[in-house]
């Protein structure tokens, strides 16, 4: 039979045109399936295989051009089955077969693709149909959340009977055998770390050997582990997410005669909660205070060290303290934290709208320089280095003071901008940021943030491995 089978494949695929085609094997209890997947292109009529087949013909699915043709197996689906566990039994294809079933499962830490991996991996090699039931809580009741059957047109009558069986009552430490309408049901408990995830029912319309039990067992086990392991993925990333989230302002404040823009893009996986951030914000009558910041390292650690900055900065912006005396009083809170203090760069200013423009006093510390963008497209640093937060007790912070006339633009980073690497150069190497500012004459406050964010990225080919912070601020 195997023979026929690849004649059959062999006399589908030479009738494709030159171009890339997925040919697939399904098997339908009683028959096998050949098909040969290829976008739709110009093809000459199709021929019927040189063997007899039960059927054949072209199908087609979106924009794929499928030829078909489909054999009867001899003997019923449990000699198949058996032929096959026989044959896979003897030699690697067994170690294969579960060596791919890993690779599948652990190719993907979404929980909600692992159910339809599992279901594919054992559809049809094991069972005719397979449904995976999870619950959305420890205590919470099971429910279907996937369902596939080797006849994709009976899965609706299918999942119709499967609403009437309980799988609650499934063991949790070992599979069952039960019947369901005109199958065997093998339920397999899905346990992973001492905890019950669900279950992985299989049908077949005749029993289920020893061997296929065993295998079904296997997968359940890699199956349960993938599960778990994407769930406390999407939990850690739902965590991160949220942690980011209440690290960065709550609000974009309106300020007179201030255009603004900001892009923030940590580069942790998942949006690991980043040491970048920025803040902008009201700290009195016709004053505003802005920040951005860059906290050594990422992740909780890094995350603390930054609450602790926006909400220093904030509080004592609202007692009155100027930027200088913000900073040294940051400096000191940082280094009473002890062990868990990290250091910290940050450019730190007020804003006041007068006539002519925006009046700002800003501190620097250990931040790279910030820019200011005059009409006329003169580039010019505007800031004194001083020494960063978090690392000397005795620091003494001084304010500059500049003005930002109609139309000049500030701009402040973090280093994810200006060290971006390629190679051997750095984004900023011979003023290359300030040459790409430059550039930005005319453009409102959002589009030369939007213009340095993309000239980073285009810098180099790579991801970048640093968090991004960008801050424009621009007088109307």
């Amino acid at each position: 039979m195997l023979h026929i089978a690849e004649q059959v494949a062999g006399d589908l695929a030479a009738q494709v045109v030159d171009e890339p085609f997925e040919m697939m094997w399904k098997h339908y209890g009683d028959a096998v399936q050949v098909e040969v997947r290829q976008r739709s292109t110009s093809q000459g009529d199709p021929k019927a295989p040189s063997v007899n087949v039960e059927e054949w013909g072209i199908t087609f699915a979106g924009d794929s051009r499928v030829h078909w043709a489909r054999l009867t197996l001899p003997g019923s689906q449990d000699q198949v089955g058996s032929e096959w566990l026989e044959h896979t039994s003897r030699g690697p294809h067994w170690l294969g077969f579960l060596a791919d079933a890993s690779d599948l499962l652990a190719g993907t830490l979404d929980p909600d693709m692992v159910p339809a991996i599992i279901a594919q991996i054992v559809v049809p090699r094991l069972s005719s149909w397979c449904g995976v039931y999870t619950a959305d809580s420890a205590s919470g009741p099971l429910r279907l959340v996937y369902l596939w059957h080797a006849d994709e047109a009976r899965i609706d009558g299918l999942r119709e009977q499967l609403a009437e069986m309980d799988v609650s009552a499934v063991g949790t430490r070992a599979a069952s055998t039960f019947h369901l309408a005109d199958s065997q049901v093998l339920a397999v408990p899905l346990t992973a770390r001492g905890r019950g995830l669900g279950v992985m029912c299989l049908g077949r319309p005749d029993r289920f050997t020893d061997e296929v039990i065993q295998l079904a067992e296997d997968i359940g086990r890699r199956a349960a582990l993938a599960t778990d392991n994407a769930r406390v993925y999407a939990q850690q990333a739902a965590a991160n997410r949220a942690l980011q989230r209440s690290l960065l302002p709550p609000s974009e404040p309106e300020v007179p005669g201030l255009d603004y823009g900001v892009v923030y893009e940590p580069a942790g996986e998942v949006n690991e909660v980043g040491g970048d951030f920025y803040d902008l914000f009201k700290a009195g009558d016709d004053c505003w205070r802005f920040a951005i910041g860059d906290v050594c390292g990422t992740g909780p650690e890094a995350a603390a060290v930054t609450g602790l900055a926006r909400h220093t900065l904030r509080l004592l912006a609202r007692e009155g303290y100027g930027v200088a005396a913000v900073l040294g009083r940051l400096n000191q809170a940082i280094l009473e934290e002890g062990e868990r203090a990290r250091f910290l760069t940050l450019l730190h200013g007020d804003i006041t709208p007068v006539e002519s423009g925006l009046e700002v006093r800003l501190v620097s510390a250990g931040h790279p320089e910030a820019l200011r963008l005059k009409a006329n497209g003169v580039v010019e640093a505007v800031t004194s280095p001083q020494s960063l937060l978090g690392v000397f007790q005795e620091v003494v912070f001084e304010a500059d003071t500049i003005h930002l006339d109609h139309g000049d633009v500030l701009l402040a980073v973090t280093d994810g901008v200006t060290e971006r690497r390629s190679g051997g150069r750095l984004l900023d190497d011979d003023g290359g940021l300030a040459k790409m500012l430059a550039e930005c004459a005319g453009l409102s406050a959002r589009a030369v943030a939007e213009r340095i964010r993309r000239g980073a990225a285009d810098f180099a080919v790579e991801p970048s491995a640093d968090d991004l912070a960008i801050l424009v601020l621009r007088a109307r």
